[in-house]
């Protein structure tokens, strides 16, 4: 698929996948390396090779290998799906980074748009004395 200029290669290209290794709504980024064990990326690499760009969402382990397959394959709850709605907005957002082959700059921008805001301090917390 030719991108704008018609250069298309493969580290102009994406792969979305779920990663099992990090937590629900982590984001890492890397150029290229195996498929550990995924079967999307394993079938993506005979077909193309392994010099791509995969983006790793985080999905959490379930706790159980025998989990797993349901884990991946099953739909979001509600609440999940609202969680990824959001992410996906943020993550749209920072996609420019990852376009000019600034992975680390990608995952950075992701962490501070998807971050839970912080507690506001109370007016007690304000005049303690320590």
């Amino acid at each position: 698929m030719p991108c704008a200029t018609g250069a298309w290669t493969l580290k102009t290209s994406f792969v979305l996948h779920d990663e099992l290794d990090l937590a629900p709504a982590k984001v890492r980024t890397k150029l290229g390396g195996g498929h550990a064990g995924h079967n999307g990326l394993r079938s993506i690499d005979s077909h193309i090779g392994k010099d791509y760009w995969r983006v790793r969402l985080g999905v959490g382990h379930p706790g159980d290998k025998a989990r797993v397959t349901g884990h991946v394959l099953r739909d979001f709850s509600k609440s999940g799906q609202a969680m990824v709605g959001q992410d996906i907005g943020c993550r749209r957002r920072c996609y420019p980074s990852l376009l000019k082959g600034d992975g680390s700059g990608f995952t950075s921008r992701v962490a501070l748009l998807t971050q839970p805001p912080k507690p506001k301090k109370s007016q007690d917390d304000t005049d303690r004395v320590l």
